[in-house]
């Protein structure tokens, strides 16, 4: 399967070419703190990936959020309540951020306009409500989801993904670069996270 041009993450994960956003890899400001590298779970890998223990509060994320990360939430409310590690800035008004608590190395915030935007992991857990997760074949999702998700392509044609709508909202599943299936999951707004993918571009 083809995997889309994409904006890579920081420090370690440019060596394993961890799935972010669906769009080309901008020049980043520093972060203000080193951000940690996520784990990759492929296929094959155990539920609890890089032997992170599975916990009730990080088994799902959905198209309303992750935890106390909720989209829509503001960047400073968050950051004023301790639930910000560290910060870069992508292009424009977005910016990433990393979580903490259990969260922190799960999963990987953007905000745009100071507004939380796209929710994204690596990782799996945390799993879809549908129970859909990286490490997960296309195939796989087209049989949890059925008629409520399909393959699309970017506008480029270079690249496909797996999407799945709620209202305004999305799930969308990209590839891993050097393993068949799903290499990142990510939430959010389809104006923000499908259209990044299709446009290859966040800004």
């Amino acid at each position: 399967m083809n995997r889309p041009p994409i904006r890579t993450l920081v420090g370690a994960l440019l060596l394993t070419g961890l799935l972010a956003t669906g769009v080309a890899a901008p020049a980043h400001a520093a972060p203000t703190r080193t951000p940690p590298a996520l784990a990759w779970a492929g296929p094959g890998a155990p539920p609890a990936a890089a032997g992170r223990t599975a916990s009730a509060q990080t088994d799902v994320l959905s198209v309303q959020g992750a935890g106390p990360y909720l989209v829509g939430a503001r960047l400073d409310q968050l950051t004023a309540a301790g639930l910000i590690d560290w910060t870069a800035p992508v292009c424009g008004t977005v910016v990433d951020a990393g979580a903490t608590g259990e969260w922190a190395g799960v999963i990987l915030l953007t905000f745009q306009n100071g507004r939380l935007v796209a929710i994204g992991t690596a990782t799996a857990p945390p799993r879809s409500p549908a129970g859909a997760a990286v490490g997960m074949s296309f195939d796989h999702l087209e049989t949890i989801y059925g008629p409520r998700g399909a393959l699309i392509g970017n506008d480029a044609g270079t690249a496909t993904a797996y999407l799945v709508r709620h209202g305004s909202r999305v799930e969308l599943f990209t590839g891993h670069p050097i393993r068949p299936g799903v290499g990142y999951f990510q939430v959010g707004p389809a104006s923000f996270v499908e259209r990044a993918f299709r446009q290859g571009r966040t800004c």
